[in-house]
Parts: structure tokens; sequence; C-alpha cells
């Protein structure tokens, strides 16, 4: 699967997956700053960005197991995994399928697909309305967004962010997207079915993340009426929550509080490497096409 993806830095490999609507690009403001200790790798995921789209594979298993192949071919052995939004979901999959080779887990402002389910309900489940219609099983979806895809896509970008996008950050999100309609709707058909399946068989076996989770999150508890500490206990055995007054683009209002939460979460590897190879001599604009 060949994933569009920039890297950066050297050190102790760290590997940020973003989220909808929006690309590699969302990690702008924090890549350089983790690159003062770390390789960090930004890939676009499978179907989006400048990344392949093929027609299948956006259950979030296949979509991990495109993480695991980007690091064998950086050669890296045990990484950091960070995921924001759509990337929550493939980060969170990776490391409860790929518990060998995933260090350390960050998690920003999503919750596991199972979950996402059970907590929206009632007049507050609106907020999430996206969920619903693109997880139709016809070409319904297709035919509304790509009627108005600019309108659809920026509702999200406007309505979750507490300060506007550059406007050159904004185009750019939005032809990407335009360009990646129909993976985007596959990834979330596979939210409302597969996912959710691969999650409750998890945890029906009683399987749980076992390395370090930190988790940022909005108050969606307060805001859903669920606990969010008990939601992620169920599933991680170490656990540092936090909830953050940024907007759900907490990587671009808050970045300093993003790289606060991974150093702090990678702490004890801090400056060493964990690649079982070279680290990439790359700089941040050195883009690959893997």
């Amino acid at each position: 699967m060949k994933l569009h993806t920039v890297v950066t830095g050297e050190g102790s490999p760290v590997i940020l997956l973003h989220g909808f609507p929006q690309t590699h690009l969302m990690w702008r403001h924090v890549a350089p700053k983790l690159a003062e200790h770390h390789t960090v790798i930004c890939p676009d995921l499978r179907g989006y960005g400048a990344s392949g789209k093929p027609r299948t594979g956006y259950d979030k298993r296949t979509m991990a197991q495109d993480v695991i192949d980007l690091a064998d071919e950086l050669n890296l052995g045990t990484f950091a995994l960070v995921g924001h939004d759509r990337g929550v979901h493939v980060a969170f999959r990776a490391a409860l399928d790929h518990p060998d080779r995933v260090s350390h887990l960050g998690l920003l402002d999503s919750v596991p697909a199972f979950d996402t389910w059970n907590v929206l309900h009632g007049r507050e489940a609106a907020v999430a309305f996206h969920l619903y219609l693109l997880a139709q099983p016809t070409d319904l979806p297709e035919q509304l967004v790509t009627n108005s895809s600019d309108a659809f896509f920026g509702h999200f970008l406007d309505l979750w962010a507490k300060s506007p996008f550059p406007e050159d950050v904004r185009a750019e999100y939005l032809k990407a997207a335009r360009d990646s309609i129909p993976s985007i709707i596959e990834d979330f058909r596979a939210l409302a079915t597969i996912d959710v399946d691969h999650d409750r068989e998890d945890l029906d076996n009683g399987r749980k993340l076992t390395m370090p989770v930190a988790v940022l999150q909005q108050d969606w508890g307060g805001q859903l009426g669920f606990d969010p500490t008990e939601l992620w206990r169920k599933w991680a055995t170490d656990l540092r929550f936090t909830t953050t007054t940024a907007g759900h683009f907490v990587a671009e209002e808050a970045p300093d509080d993003v790289v606060r939460l991974i150093r702090d979460l990678v702490a004890p590897v801090e400056g060493s490497s964990s690649a079982t190879g070279p680290t990439p001599p790359t700089g941040l604009a050195a883009e690959r096409a893997r």
C-alpha cells in the first residue's frame, strides 16, 4: 500500500496519524518540535491526501497494517504511535493487534468505534450526524457529498475549530477531501460495521492495551453524559487522561499541549532510539511516497 509520508528528525520514532477531514499537514506545528528528540513520521492514511486510494481495505485492522508495513519499510522496531480523530481508530487498532510494536499510544479527541456508537444518543447525537449519513450502504452519501463537497467538509473545519484555519491550509484540506470522497466514505462505513465487530470481539476476549496510553480530549463526557475515564479504563491498563479547552483540532490550536503530552508519554525513551535499523536522515520538507 502506497502511503505518502513525511519524515523528519532523529531519535526514537514517533508515528503521527491525522484525522478527518485532514492530511499529514495537521502536524505541521507539532512535528518540528518533536523532531528535536525523535524521528517523526507523518503519513497520509490510506484513502486520504496523496496516499493510495483503493476501493477496499478501510477497516481499521487493514489500515493499521498499513502503518506496521510503513514501520517495517523504515526499519523500525517498536515505536510510539499517536492518532487524532480517524487516526485514533487506526492507532487504537494497531496497538491492540500489534502490542509488540507499539511502545506508547497517544489518542487525541476520539473514542473507539464500539464506544462511538454507544455514547451517541438522543438529540446530542446530532453533533455526529455525518457518522450516520456516511454509514449508509447505498451510494446516497457519495451523491450528496460529491454535489456539495466544499460545503460538507468545510462545515466540520469551521464548526469544530475554535479559531479559523489559515486560508491556504483550509483550501488544502478541502481539495484533499474533495479528491478522496469515495475512500473517506468507505472509512466511515467501516466504522459502523466491521470496526465495531472487531472491537466487540476484543472486549469479549478481554484484550486490552498493555502499553502506556495518554488520551487528550474535549469534555465529550460532560456533553454526552458518559464517564470518559471509565470508558478508556476498560481498554487500557496504564491510562493518563486529560481534557482540553481547545477545539477538536487540538494539534493545530494547542500544539504545545500536544507536544507536551507526547514528550511526557515517551519520557523514558526521550532522546534514545528504539529503531532496529538506521534513522532516515530527512528533513520536514522531505516527502516520500511509500
